[in-house]
């Protein structure tokens, strides 16, 4: 972006309300022309939009306490990990530029042991701590600025009953398509299954030409592809070769997997949030109140999201498929016979990434 459209955003934002102002700078953390670039990408460089958006995302903080977020742990513990258990996400280490790699399994991921508001509250502080405390400290140690990630999607164990997610991924979706744009350079989609791939087909027109950059499906596990761009350590355990045993893949330890409540990525963010809340309730004295967190779900999807999930709706509808995703009567369909890296942008995929 030139500097001259920065300097408008920069304008522009001196008029806003000083608790708008505020918000930003918890947004920025120090790096506050590379942000306002993010909101013009996010725009196609339209500064009147890109203002817009960034002063309507400010707006979206300050009403639902976004800044605060990260000292309101969900509590009790046990419903902290009940959906770090349904909501599979972590981060698995940083790739070759030092950018933090993120794993989502979106095939396992049942979003049905809490109500909707705590995995968005979950959802949102991960993202928060990711902007506030992982992006900052990367761009320190490599005397550089870092401020997007990479995601890897896995879609095993994708079925037709995903469809009952698709409330939940699209009020995700599009919370992060309204406040935390252009966060992600990558998306790499693996172990996709045909269900997968039918609904791709139908959904890749109605994205925007820079998301399908950006989306990526790699043939099976996309081991190979990925360590172009990561080293092998940094790969999460849905991608590494494992034992098989009668036909099975063994489990993974708990300890191991970058889902799990035991990962250190969760004991790092679980502490961090925990001592944040031991520090704000030293600060207004007195006893500890129960607290408690709601955002606002969005009213409607972002712009595109409700005909994406209405197209997903009528190809699943169409498609003769079992439960587990593979074509009825006509065995299963591997989501490695549909899609290959070797293809570069034509392979990019997933209705899911909308950032």
């Amino acid at each position: 972006m030139d500097c001259e459209s920065i300097k408008q955003m920069e304008a522009l934002l001196e008029q806003a309300d000083e608790p708008l102002q505020r918000s930003f700078q918890n947004m920025h953390q120090g790096f506050k022309e590379n942000n306002l670039e993010r909101f013009l990408r996010a725009r196609e460089g339209n500064v009147v939009k890109a203002n817009k958006m960034l002063v309507d995302s400010l707006n979206w903080r300050v009403s639902n306490d976004i800044d605060d977020i990260l000292s309101k742990p969900i509590e009790p513990k046990e419903l902290y990990d009940a959906i770090r258990e349904s909501q599979l996400v972590g981060m698995s280490g940083f790739d070759k530029q030092g950018r933090p790699v993120f794993a989502i399994g979106v095939g396992h991921s049942g979003y049905d042991r809490a109500p909707l508001d705590k995995y968005v509250q979950s959802h949102i502080q991960i993202n928060e701590y990711r902007d506030r405390v992982v992006l900052p400290a990367a761009s320190r140690q490599l005397g550089r600025y870092v401020g997007s990630c990479l995601k890897i999607l896995d879609m095993t164990g994708l079925k037709l009953s995903a469809l009952n997610r698709i409330k939940i991924l699209t009020v995700i979706s599009t919370i992060d398509d309204l406040n935390y744009p252009e966060k992600t350079d990558a998306y790499y989609i693996v172990n996709a299954p045909y269900v997968f791939t039918a609904c791709w087909k139908a959904v890749k027109p109605l994205l925007q030409e820079r998301t399908k950059k950006k989306i990526k499906v790699l043939q099976g596990s996309g081991r190979e592809e990925l360590l172009k761009v990561m080293d092998a350590s940094v790969i999460p355990e849905f991608c590494r070769p494992s034992k098989e045993s009668r036909g099975k893949t063994t489990p993974i330890e708990p300890s191991t997997s970058c889902f799990s409540s035991s990962h250190p990525f969760h004991i790092e963010l679980w502490s961090y949030i925990k001592q944040r809340a031991l520090e704000s309730q030293s600060r207004k004295c007195g006893p500890a109140p129960t607290l408690s967190f709601h955002v606002k779900v969005p009213d409607k999807a972002s712009e595109g999201s409700s005909e994406v999930v209405q197209i997903i709706e009528s190809t699943l509808e169409h498609l003769n498929l079992d439960e587990d995703g593979s074509v009825s009567g006509n065995g299963s369909t591997s989501g490695s016979n549909h899609g290959s890296s070797h293809h570069g942008t034509d392979d990019e995929a997933s209705s899911k990434a909308r950032e």
